[in-house]
């Protein structure tokens, strides 16, 4: 099933384990494409949920939550920390204590106005994505995530490069460059994409 569920030469995606790969919901699902439409369908009815009303995501209980009501419909593990090592993120055991980290760097942040709301939303993104938490999905959450924050201090969601008009790849790419020039500390890459 890993060969058409997941393409080895999109560095962008993450590779599942075989029994990670066991644990799709949908039975019936045999291309990328069908992989892409039940979970677009899942994402979509967790955004209208996290944005119903107000609710809070700088906790860790909370971050796992929209995860998990993000792919419920799709994986058995959604919610679930990953135990495996992936191309990116780092050790599986480390990831419950960065998330603590990083909730309280955000706090701190937003307390103290280290950042204005915008780096600090995008920091804690792509901090997010850095920790890869999840089997998959995780910079599909992180951008959720992220919109929640910006929300919570009061500003619009982020565009995520949807106001640029350019087809889906090129977004794609912009955004995975974003993100690799802030691992090296470069941030206004990532800061202009997602109002862009």
């Amino acid at each position: 099933m890993s060969g058409p569920l997941f393409n080895p030469e999109d560095e962008a995606a993450t590779p599942l384990e075989p029994e990670e790969l066991e644990q799709l919901i949908p039975t019936y699902i045999t291309s990328r494409a069908e992989l892409n439409e039940v979970e677009q369908i899942s994402i979509s009815k967790a955004d209208r949920w996290a944005f119903s009303k107000r609710r809070p995501i700088l906790e860790v209980k909370a971050l796992c939550v929209l995860h998990k009501r993000m792919f419920k419909d799709v994986w058995k593990w959604a919610g679930q920390y990953r135990t495996t090592a992936r191309n990116i993120g780092i050790d599986a055991w480390q990831i419950p204590m960065e998330l603590e980290h990083l909730v309280d760097d955000v706090a701190f942040w937003m307390e103290h106005k280290t950042y204005d709301p915008d780096e600090i939303a995008i920091r804690f993104h792509h901090k997010l994505v850095f920790i890869h938490p999840f089997p998959n999905g995780n910079g599909r959450w992180a951008r959720l995530a992220s919109d929640m924050l910006i929300r919570d201090m009061g500003h619009p969601r982020f565009t995520w490069g949807q106001n640029n008009l350019v087809d889906i790849k090129t977004t794609r790419k912009a955004y995975i460059t974003a993100l690799r020039r802030a691992d090296d500390h470069e941030i206004q890459d990532l800061l202009e994409f997602v109002r862009s």
